[in-house]
């Protein structure tokens, strides 16, 4: 009986060496050189691992970004909820504002993660699709903050709607597009998505 048992406790042991030594692989190769330029294979030398033991794990780089930014993402949801908790009496314009800040300071610190995770090329595809988990919350407490916005006079749909929009102008596409190529600042992007939206560009 315990014969059998040793083998198993290494098996689960070495499965977590392995998959730490990935992580910390991925950390400083994406840190020093950028996701785009590392490759899986490279992860996979530098973790001292094989390939086949690499993309057991991860079947994709979208999904090594996703494992190294998730702990980092459930802080910031826990954030967004405190917030929203503690300010239930504020307008929910002024809320909306301060939860699309607290997205675009979360994006700016993890800029180049979340662009691992949310990219879509066939060489990135992922069966398990971290992206929806990312941004499934965030997007119904978007629809929640439109539906008070509206006072519950606008169908549901609309609030969806907006809401979707919201979420993809904050992807990792446009918002490379608006900070990189027509130059916004962060503060800038929250200003005019608040503006786009109806949502009041003065409250602070």
């Amino acid at each position: 009986m315990n014969s059998n048992a040793s083998p198993q406790h290494s098996e689960r042991r070495d499965a977590a060496e392995n998959r730490q030594r990935i992580l910390d692989a991925a950390r400083r190769l994406f840190s020093q050189y950028g996701v785009a330029q590392v490759s899986m294979n490279r992860i996979a030398t530098e973790a001292g691992v094989g390939p086949g033991t690499l993309y057991r794990r991860y079947v994709s780089k979208s999904e090594l970004c996703f494992a190294l930014v998730k702990d980092n993402l459930a802080t910031f949801l826990a954030d967004v909820n405190d917030y929203l908790a503690q300010n239930a009496a504020t307008p929910p314009s002024q809320r909306l504002r301060e939860v699309i800040r607290l997205f675009v300071d979360f994006r700016e610190k993890k800029y180049h993660l979340l662009a691992g995770v949310e990219d879509k090329s066939p060489n990135h595809a992922s069966a398990t699709n971290p992206p929806s988990s990312l941004f499934n919350e965030i997007q119904q407490i978007f629809v929640t903050l439109f539906e008070e916005i509206n006072g519950g006079g606008r169908a549901h749909s609309n609030n969806v709607f907006k809401a979707d929009m919201l979420i993809s102008a904050l992807g990792s596409d446009s918002y490379s597009f608006q900070r990189e190529v027509r130059g916004y600042a962060p503060e800038d992007i929250v200003d005019h998505l608040c503006t786009s939206l109806l949502c009041s560009s003065t409250s602070h």
